[in-house]
């Protein structure tokens, strides 16, 4: 096992188009890092680095204490898994596991134990001598991580292994998978744009925004305190809600924020440490759970809206309410709770204890401690 350092890590190709923009990160031994973020941010091309499928064109990267830039990927100590399977149709599921070893000219006992300890560890001892077209997309999966396994290495990479599955087969998928790392306890590096996944499997999350890093964190702490624009609209289902706001006076403890028609204010406590000057353009966000539904004017101060849409979704219903120009906000009920009707009226009254609010670049404001 093996952590990993990236220092200054950048990617140009020919043309000068670069994809990755100068990525530090410090990855711990035995961690399951995420990597997330929308298509064409740049994770698979920096997980290739990892695995030298892409040459770096500056920084470093160390594994363990071993600098490994201009190392071949064989000699590396990372395994990778691939979105497609790339198992070899004429060989049995043995034979795909153990092939790497084989080619390597290890004795054939050591292959076999080899294959029969991850087969079992991935619960497909059965499968064994079977031929990948007598699989399902579930069990070729775990074929590709059992070549993985076999190689015994430093540090595992997967390449969004999950994306050909059906959403059941997903869920029981990420159950094997964190269950993998809790028995093996090897370095895992996971690429994905799902953030379900990115939730519950990271031990922390990576989110990626054109070639850069916007924040590193323990998913939880990413949840509940983004550091920017970016990450608080990408992480959630459904995504933090982002009300445009103006500064108001600071007035001891709290500050003054009202929205951009100045139909509602709400005083933000305690007053940030950085807090914007008066005047100036900001964004308050309030997470779906974090809002309540009452009856118009029946909380002085808070937002009034229309409800656009309800979306019954069985666990919980999600009420879509305009609030002008602005993009409807989303509130999250329990399942079981009653819900307003399209059309009506409502107002919102935002939990503040839990908002966040965010400067005119982008950025989160800290709040004073």
């Amino acid at each position: 096992m093996a952590g990993l350092s990236l220092k200054q890590l950048r990617k140009t190709y020919d043309g000068g188009t670069e994809v990755i923009k100068g990525i530090d990160l410090d990855i711990r031994d035995g961690e399951f890092m995420v990597f997330v973020g929308p298509s064409g941010c740049g994770k698979s091309t920096l997980l290739r680095m990892i695995a030298g499928l892409e040459e770096i064109t500056d920084g470093a990267l160390f594994i363990g204490d071993e600098d490994v830039s201009e190392v071949a990927p064989s000699d590396r100590g990372v395994a990778m898994v691939f979105q497609s399977y790339a198992l070899y149709p004429h060989m049995t599921v043995g034979e795909n596991m153990g092939f790497a070893l084989k080619m390597a000219k290890r004795p054939k006992d050591e292959v076999a134990k080899a294959v029969g300890r991850a087969a079992e560890i991935l619960q497909i001892s059965h499968l064994l001598d079977r031929k990948p077209k007598a699989l399902s997309g579930g069990q070729r999966q775990r074929v590709a991580i059992g070549r993985a396994i076999v190689r015994s290495p430093k540090v595992f990479l997967f390449d969004e292994p999950l994306s050909n599955l059906d959403a059941a087969l997903r869920v029981q998928m990420r159950t094997e998978l964190a269950r993998l790392h809790r028995e093996l306890g090897t370095t895992m590096i996971y690429v994905t744009h799902d953030q379900v996944e990115a939730m519950t499997l990271g031990e922390r999350i990576a989110v990626f925004n054109a070639g850069r890093i916007a924040q590193v964190g323990a998913p939880m702490d990413l949840y509940n305190e983004p550091a920017n624009l970016f990450v608080a609209g990408f992480l959630g289902s459904p995504k933090m809600n982002l009300l445009p706001v103006t500064i108001g006076a600071a007035d001891g403890a709290s500050l003054a924020v009202r929205t951009r028609d100045g139909a509602a204010g709400f005083a933000l406590a305690p007053a940030a440490d950085d807090a914007p000057a008066e005047g100036a353009q900001a964004t308050l966000g309030f997470r779906p759970d974090d809002v309540a539904l009452g009856e118009p004017g029946s909380a002085p101060g808070a937002l009034d809206g229309r409800v656009d849409l309800v979306e019954r979704l069985g666990d919980a219903t999600l009420v879509h309410v305009g609030v002008g120009h602005e993009a409807p906000v989303i509130v999250r009920l329990p399942g079981h709770a009653s819900a307003p009707v399209a059309g009506s009226r409502v107002t919102l009254r935002p939990d503040l204890a839990r908002s966040r609010l965010f400067d005119a670049a982008g950025q989160a404001v800290a709040p004073r401690r």
